[in-house]
């Protein structure tokens, strides 16, 4: 019979053989995630500012995952037609009023993944000071497109300048003004010109972004500021997104980006970028 000390000591080696088995275990699996192959995600963008995309690969980092942001500017081209073609595997650029017009238009099979801000269009002008000094018949400049072109009027409905159609819906057109009592003219055009016509027009309306990267202050320089509200209506159409092809929604990759994306230091990235003009539209993890 095998005395107590005999049995001691078995249990003893057994202990540190599983041990050995855990160290083993442990060390492969961190070997494994230290010799894994990094991911590269191709990001379409129509900015060249990395800020916001650097302080999303600065998370990644932290977490230890192997991904890697690339940031292709796709200014002028279509990000969606390049994303649905797989050029690019996500795209960040666009509101869900223009992302879902835009792929039904084209019958492009893309889903939104998550939302990231909500940029602010106000009226800016460098002939007057404030909404009350707009002249009768002052021109104003606005978006060409659709539905910016929409939000650009509710914009001036909300200044008290026009009245539209109530069943204009978010995606208005000049066509659905149906008061304009200072007899305003319009000049349409797109969206990244509107800084530049600024001294030709009366005002402006013009997206904070395309603001920002035309020197002006989207905060202090606007005659007019439209409050942005995540919880009301008429303004979640024109919350930014991230999105992707439909077959990729559930990719996990592309569910770790998302998630870098909604942290703090993203918000803080937004905040210096848009000088606080823009609004995160996440909840911070």
């Amino acid at each position: 019979m095998k005395t107590s000390r005999q049995r001691i000591a078995k249990r003893f080696i057994v202990a540190l053989m599983a041990i050995a088995v855990m160290g083993t275990l442990v060390t492969a699996c961190n070997a494994s995630k230290k010799n894994q192959a990094e991911i590269t995600v191709t990001v379409g963008t129509t900015s060249d500012d990395p800020t916001i995309w650097d302080a999303v690969q600065a998370e990644l980092d932290a977490k230890g995952e192997k991904i890697k942001i690339k940031i292709v500017n796709l200014a002028g081209a279509t990000p969606n037609v390049n994303l649905a073609e797989g050029e690019i595997d996500l795209n960040a650029f666009q509101h869900y009023a223009y992302f879902n017009k835009n792929k039904e238009d084209l019958r492009l099979d893309l889903t939104a993944i998550g939302e990231t801000l909500i940029v602010p269009l106000n009226l800016f002008s460098k002939k007057y000071k404030s909404l009350d000094n707009l002249p009768d018949k002052a021109k104003i400049a606005l978006p060409d497109d659709p539905t910016n072109q929409g939000r650009a009027l509710s914009v001036l409905k909300n200044a008290g300048l026009i009245k539209l159609s109530p069943d204009a819906g978010y995606n208005a057109l000049l066509r659905d003004i149906i008061s304009n009592p200072k007899e305003l003219s319009f000049v349409e055009m797109t969206g990244a010109q509107l800084p530049r016509v600024l001294d030709d027009v009366d005002a402006a309306i013009i997206n904070c972004g395309y603001a920002t990267d035309a020197g002006l202050d989207p905060v202090n320089d606007p005659i007019y500021k439209d409050k942005i509200d995540l919880k009301n209506p008429e303004q979640q159409p024109f919350i930014n997104i991230i999105a992707a092809r439909t077959a990729d929604k559930d990719n996990e990759t592309y569910k770790k980006v998302v998630e870098a994306y909604h942290t703090q230091q993203v918000a803080d990235a937004i905040a210096k970028v848009y000088k606080k003009a823009a609004i995160p539209a996440f909840n911070i993890r």
